[in-house]
């Protein structure tokens, strides 16, 4: 094995830190500008390559880009990571179930954008002149090779341009990801042929199938047996603890190994991590922390490092010539009119508004750095010469510079759907909360009303795709049944502990990833405790909001019923936030009245000057109700508010004024804190719990 020399390696550091600066200034410049980073990375390529420095500085370009294999194959190596970490985290956000209520015009938009600009490109392969052709090409295997190159379009750069604009959550933007893969699968099937026919003649017929086969194998196992396996090795590094190094481990481990499956099936290894991507942000063990960690990593050294080696293959001065400019032109026309026409007439024929079928083709019209490899391996077999490579490689760039201001252009002032708007702000919503999010549901229960009215409150707080784990003790058959009712049309796992071990049960499964816990009051089981030794065993030890509910005493004995009005404790800060959060979302489910209130006790009143401060404290707190009545809008709920003057204990005036609005649900938010040895959650908190006729509902934060 011959190792690198140490002037190598001075040169690779060279190149990268060369090219890394360069990447990341222009592609904050294009920021500035308005335009999408990968932009400016493309144009670092450039501006690094023959046309710009190898024409103004010939001896510092032959120095730091040798004509010498094993640096190229270093410095590709650091960028094929890049861009396969990148297609990673744009697995993360791709929703299968999104795509899949999608499909029908996902279908009909890979399809349509990948037959017309194919039989355009045939067309055009048969008029350019022979002087395109290469030395060892006929006019069939290079007339499908511009085919297959202009039928291309690079996911990795289309993710980065959806994920910088803001938009991959959009409807368009999912389908453009899907038809991407379909057209990057397809369209390195395809080269393959044409390989094996410029190289010998003829298809490798056995070779093709073997891909074929080998894709679809590797689709269903990854999405069936490779989800459960992914599952198993990530609940693994849970129940380890807080274990990010484990997590980013097996995330990295599943990544490389899908791309070895994919590149061993002739396909490229980033197609692996793309489906690697989706299969570990659909486990419910994938620590949260993990995307953010390789996002991180790839948007400020990885990424940056691969656009701009793409861009270093492209030499304009071959453009002075006038025939290959003139051609150059006609191939990006041609590659645009069929890239925007079929994803356009697909989109169309699937109903699609007509601005959501040009988003479609501005974005599949990207090419990027795939492209340029497709020049290469032509170039390699003698397919393509110097000129048509270079025509090739012009195409790949314009179009992927052109792709954003062209989706930024079209999706100006375009907000979709009625339903993909309410989808968008529904999920914009949840972003911002403190505790009201799509994370899975914990409710501990030995049984018993309460443990209903808690399943009640959990279920209409906490959006429809939020998964329940059911973590009992002594619970019958017959008592679970109600709980699984209440959550019906929930995915529901469900999870026995003893009795006694229900405490130890409930801190093991914290482990496993969820965003709230749910648990009824009345599961005391000391008399000398507030909420029960369960509860107060969990607010000494739970890592994430707890949602205690402690029925109406009328109701205890009975299913509670649909709650119409609910007093909420404003008080600023986070836990009133929470509270406010979860008041709303049951109102926007119930129709439940929302009442806010926020106590005041009365300023000391001094000879001369009346009360002192009572205008400050008067308006804070009618800016903290403003506050709490301008969320509720946004969430599409309406509320009345008050200022209460205290006369005693601020919990007592809360527990008089839910009598007099007649409200039979509070929510309050609250803190965790110790007290004498025991979990104390503040005396209005506490009050509330031990003297009011409604529902209570205490939504405690971890301290």
């Amino acid at each position: 094995m011959t190792s690198l020399s140490d002037h190598q390696l001075l040169v690779f550091w060279a190149q990268l830190a060369a090219l890394v600066v360069t990447a990341l200034g222009l592609g904050a410049i294009a920021r500035r500008l308005g335009q999408p980073a990968v932009v400016g990375e493309l144009a670092a390529g450039v501006l690094l390559g023959p046309s710009i420095l190898g024409e103004a500085a010939p001896d510092a370009f032959a120095w730091l880009f040798p004509a010498d294999p094993a640096q190229s194959v270093a410095l590709l190596a650091v960028g094929w990571l890049g861009v396969a970490l990148l297609l990673l985290t744009t697995g993360f956000e791709t929703d299968l179930a999104l795509i899949g209520r999608l499909g029908r015009a996902a279908t009909m938009v890979a399809t349509a954008s990948l037959v017309v600009p194919f039989v355009l490109g045939l067309a055009l392969g048969f008029v350019l002149p022979e002087v395109f052709i290469g030395p060892q090409g006929d006019r069939l295997p290079f007339a499908l090779f511009i085919a297959a190159a202009l039928s291309i379009s690079s996911l990795p750069v289309i993710a980065k341009i959806l994920t910088e604009l803001g938009m991959l959550r959009r409807n368009f933007a999912q389908i453009t990801l899907a038809a991407a893969m379909v057209n990057d699968v397809v369209g390195w099937i395809v080269l393959g042929v044409i390989a094996g026919m410029a190289s010998s003649g003829s298809a490798d017929l056995g070779r093709l199938g073997f891909t074929l086969v080998g894709l679809v194998a590797f689709l269903g196992a990854s999405l069936t047996l490779g989800q459960r396996a992914v599952d198993r090795l990530l609940l693994n590094v849970r129940q380890s603890g807080d274990n990010l190094r484990g997590a980013l481990a097996v995330t990295i481990g599943v990544t490389l190994a899908a791309a070895v499956a994919t590149q061993a099936l002739h396909v490229e290894a980033v197609l692996g991590a793309f489906v690697a991507g989706i299969v570990l942000g659909r486990s419910r063990y994938l620590h949260p922390a993990v995307p953010q960690h390789i996002e991180a990593l790839v948007g400020s050294f990885l990424a940056p490092v691969f656009f701009a080696t793409a861009g270093l293959r492209v030499d304009l001065a071959a453009l002075a010539d006038a025939e290959v400019a003139m051609w150059a032109v006609a191939m990006i026309l041609v590659g645009s009119v069929g890239k925007l026409g079929g994803a356009y007439a697909g989109a169309r024929a699937a109903g699609l508004e007509r601005r959501e079928g040009l988003a479609l083709g501005a974005g599949l019209n990207a090419r990027g750095a795939l492209e340029i490899v497709v020049a290469t391996i032509g170039l390699s077999l003698g397919v393509l010469d110097e000129s048509s490579y270079t025509v090739v490689v012009v195409l790949a760039i314009v179009t992927s510079v052109v792709a954003a201001p062209m989706l930024r252009a079209i999706v100006r002032g375009w907000h979709g759907t009625d339903d993909e708007r309410l989808r968008l702000d529904r999920e914009a919503a949840l972003s911002r909360n403190v505790v009201v999010r799509s994370s899975r549901i914990l409710l501990a229960t030995r049984g018993g009303p309460g443990s209903i009215a808690a399943a009640q409150v959990l279920h209409f707080a906490w959006p429809t795709e939020s998964a329940v784990t059911l973590l009992t003790a002594g619970v019958t058959r017959a008592e679970l049944a109600p709980l699984e009712a209440v959550f019906h049309g929930r995915s529901i796992e469900r999870v026995q502990a003893e009795g006694a071990a229900l405490p130890v049960a409930i801190a093991s499964q914290l482990k496993l990833g969820f965003g709230v816990v749910g648990i009824a009051a009345q599961d005391a089981q000391r008399d000398d405790t507030l909420l029960g030794e369960l509860i107060d065993d969990v607010l000494r030890t739970a890592s994430v909001p707890l949602v205690i509910v402690r029925p109406a005493p009328s109701r205890a004995s009975r299913l509670p019923a649909a709650f119409s009005r609910a007093l909420v404790p404003v008080a600023g800060g986070r836990s009133s936030r929470a509270a406010l959060e979860v008041a709303c979302a049951i109102s926007s489910q119930l129709g439940t009245r929302i009442v806010l209130a926020h106590a005041v006790e009365r300023s000391p009143t001094i000879a001369g000057r009346g009360r002192v401060g009572e205008e400050s404290r008067m308006a804070v707190a009618q800016e903290l109700l403003s506050e709490a009545d301008t969320y509720g809008r946004e969430v599409g709920v309406e509320s009345s508010g008050a200022v209460l003057q205290v006369r005693g204990a601020a919990g007592a005036t809360l527990v008089r004024h839910a009598r007099i609005v007649d409200a039979d649900l509070i929510v309050v938010g609250a803190t965790a804190r110790r007290l004498e040895g025991r979990p104390y959650l503040g005396a209005v908190a506490e009050q509330l719990l031990t003297e009011s006729e409604a529902t209570v509902v205490v939504v405690v934060l971890p301290e």
